[in-house]
Formats: C-alpha cells, structure tokens, sequence
C-alpha cells in the first residue's frame, strides 16, 4: 500500500483538492447547482474506475450517487461504504484565514470547507478502495451511498431506503464520518446520540414599535422568547421540559465504564475549544455529560437589530433554532412534543408562538459489542497502531445509519480519523496527511480480510 501512494499521492491529492471546490452546501437551495455538480464529478471519477453508478432521487434535491462493483468471485461478500459529499455553510467568511472553497496546505493540513467532514474522510476510504482495484487484491462487492443531505437530515436518502431497502442489503455497513480517540489512538464508535432539529418564532406587534413610545405597553418577543429559552434548563444544567425523558433508558454499567475508560482532559479540551467543559449537568462526568445523556442546545438565536449602533426598538418578532441530541429509548416525535408543550405553555398573552421549522431527526445507535465487523476491524486497527483500538460512544449523530444498517441487515461499522482540531462545522476546517492516510491504510486493509474472510 506504501508503494501505491507513493505512486498515487499526487494524483490523490490533486482529486482531492477537485472534489473541495464544489461550495456543495447541501443546506441551502441556492446550492443545488454546485450539489449536482459535486455529485456529477463522483460520478464521473467512479464510473472511470469500473463502477456502475447511477443518481437517485428526486431533480430537486441533492443527488443520492449510487454506485456498484461485483467481484469476480461468486462467494464475495459485499460491504457497503456510506458517506456524504455535502458539507456545512462557511459563515462567517471573515473568520477564515485563507478560501474555504480553495484548498490550502499549511504545513501537514490541507484547511477548506469539508477538509474533515465529510469530503476528507470520504476521499481518502475511495483512495484506499482505488488501491485495492488498482492492485488486484481480493475484495467484497462494492455498494456506494453518498449523498447530499446529510448536514440537513437526509431526508432524501431516508425515503429512498425505505422505499427500496433490497437496494442496500450488504453484510457489513462501512462509514467514514466519525473521529479517533482525543489522543489518536484509532477507535471504532459503537455508538451515536439521536438527534432532531426545531425551530420557533415568536410573533408581537405587527411591525417593529418604538421603544420609548411603546416600552412598558407592548410585550416585547425577544425578551420574553430569551425568557422562554432559559427555562428549558434548571440551574444545575439539566434538563427541564417535562416528558423530554420519557422513555429513555439509562446507561448500563458497560456503558459508562467503557466511555469513562477513555482518559479526558479539561485543559485539553480548554485548549482546543477555548472554554472549559462546563456544560451540561453538573457533578457528571464529562465523558458521560457529552456521550451518554441528551442534550438540548441554543443553535442560533435572531430578532430585532443587529447592525452597526444603536436603533431603539421593540421588535417585532423573535427566533430561535434548538437541536436536541438524545440516547436510546427517547424517540424524536415525544421529545418534539415535549418540547412544544414547554415553549407554548410559557407563551405570555398578546404574543404567538410558531414552529417554522422541524426535522424530525434520528434515534440513537448502539452497535452490540461483540459484532463480527468490530472483531475485523480491531484486528486491522492493531495492526496500524500498535497501542490497538479503542472502542467509544459518540455523542454526535449520523440521521440515516439506522435506516441503512436496517435495510442492509448488518451492523454499521463507523472508523474514522477526525480530530477535535479539525474544527468541523468552523471555520479554518483542516484535515492532515497522516490522517488521510491512516483513512486509505484502514480501508484498504479492512477490505482486502473482508475479501479473504470469503475463501
């Protein structure tokens, strides 16, 4: 494998740096365009390399890209390879250094929007899956998902599953989209927190009011939906909306023994993000607060005047945007509901509160311990690293492994090579050449004894 990158390395990285051009932000409409361009690209480059790939779903979405490979031998297994070509918005432009949508190399880190997340850890399992085809090696059949829509849901890809899940059968479902152990030891996620998204306005007066005419007489909607937000926790951090637990398991003594087995940081953390870890409920764990409890965070908040000075004003309305991030056993329609119900119930009178927006989300994942998948996977990771892999929970989400793992009637298998440094979803993203390379060395090696384990 060293051989073929030192063949390949410049190709790979000049394809690479093609594939982060595409602005494919597959939140925003107004980036359909440069979507079905990205999408169009991959499906050019696999299609050169001997895949059958086709586009699904509907015109006016990002496109699904949908590719196949069979191997010549009739007892070949087949793995499924998930990933997503859509990346974040970068906003705030003036807060990076160089072009999010030009690559740049500084030193060991290529820095662009989706360096990281998804486009970095997608390119490099493709280049490690190229290496295998290129080199003859005896590997399972191939099923590519990558889509476009997984920073907003998935919503596209999630109705595709259930309407044809016969499509995505496959004996292991391989996903490049999670992070190594802070201190970089390779690690395989056996499991993610849900997630659902809302977003709430609240209505007063018909048009912004003046607030010396007006203050003391109309009811003011930032405030009072600022009011509304911070009742959604006590003082203590946790959660205060009733319902929002019902159901939810508590972690297992396996749980929280194998995520407290992973050492934590504070001044690690501190450094990278630049706060300490204080969120959430205090006199918990950290590794518990952030990987084994729900959460429910304040994504954005609008209203009023923002510019530059002063302008005196009550507006008119008031919005917010929450995320909720759940464990198993809470489903994302109760914890909406939940959550309507405390929001409306504070809603003073000459004020109206609506949901503009809801994406209902997924339900948490855990992967069983003892899955064959995992047993190759830490055989493979050993023998990149000899300090072995270490086996977490995440507390982020991936909406549609659940879908995709159901109808593939495997267990998801999720490695990956981030790093908190990377800074997903900010600005200045980075992914380094190591890291892109033990995502190649990984895939490659995983495929080639899933390809034996056939014989």
């Amino acid at each position: 494998m060293e051989r073929w990158l030192e063949q390949n390395r410049a190709q790979a990285l000049a394809g690479w740096y093609d594939f982060l051009r595409f602005p494919s932000v597959g939140t925003d409409p107004a980036h359909l365009a440069d979507c079905q361009d990205c999408a169009t690209w991959l499906r050019d480059w696999l299609a050169a390399l001997g895949f059958e790939v086709e586009f699904l779903g509907a015109p006016d979405v990002p496109p699904v890209v949908y590719a196949t490979w069979r191997s010549p031998d009739p007892a070949a297994k087949t793995a499924m390879i998930y990933g997503h070509y859509d990346v974040q918005p970068a906003d705030p432009l003036e807060l990076w250094d160089t072009d999010p949508w030009e690559p740049t190399l500084r030193g060991d880190r290529v820095y662009a929007r989706g360096a990281q997340d998804d486009k970095g850890q997608v390119w490099w399992t493709l280049q490690g899956m190229r290496a295998c085809l290129e080199s003859g090696a005896p590997i399972p059949n191939l099923v590519l998902v990558l889509e476009g829509q997984e920073e907003c849901g998935s919503a596209s890809l999630i109705k595709i599953v259930a309407a044809d899940p016969a499509r995505f059968k496959a004996d292991v479902l391989m996903v490049a989209d999670t992070s190594l152990a802070p201190d970089g030891r390779p690690a395989i996620t056996a499991g993610l927190r849900g997630v659902s998204s809302i977003s709430f306005r609240l209505h007063g007066p018909d048009h912004d009011l003046h607030s010396g005419v007006h203050g003391g007489l109309a009811p003011n909607p930032v405030a009072e939906l600022a009011s509304i937000v911070a009742s959604l926790h006590r003082e203590d951090g946790s959660i205060a909306v009733e319902g929002f637990a019902d159901g939810m398991r508590e972690a297992t003594t396996e749980e929280i023994a194998l995520v407290m087995e992973e050492p934590f940081d504070e001044a690690t953390y501190r450094r990278e993000t630049g706060v300490p870890p204080v969120g959430g409920t205090r006199g918990i764990a950290p590794q518990i607060r952030g990987r084994l409890l729900p959460t429910i965070e304040v994504n954005g908040f609008h209203g009023g005047y923002a510019g530059e000075g002063g302008k005196t004003i009550i507006p008119a309305w008031a919005e917010v945007k929450l995320s909720m991030r759940t464990v198993p056993g809470q489903t994302p329609s109760r914890c909406v509901a939940a959550l309507r119900r405390h929001m409306e119930s504070r809603v003073k009178p000459g004020l109206r509160l609506d949901m503009i927006f809801l994406e209902p989300g997924a339900e948490a994942l855990r992967v069983p311990l003892d899955s064959p998948a995992i047993a190759t996977a830490r055989q493979v990771l050993g023998e990149m690293d000899p300090r072995g892999a270490v086996v977490r929970y995440e507390g982020a989400s991936i909406h549609v492994i659940g879908a995709l793992a159901a109808a593939a009637g495997a267990e998801p298998l999720l490695v990956g090579f981030g790093l908190e440094r990377d800074r997903i979803h900010a600005p200045n993203e980075s992914f380094s050449l190591q890291q892109a390379e033990s995502c190649l060395a990984y895939t490659a090696a995983f495929l080639k004894a899933m390809g034996g384990a056939a014989r």
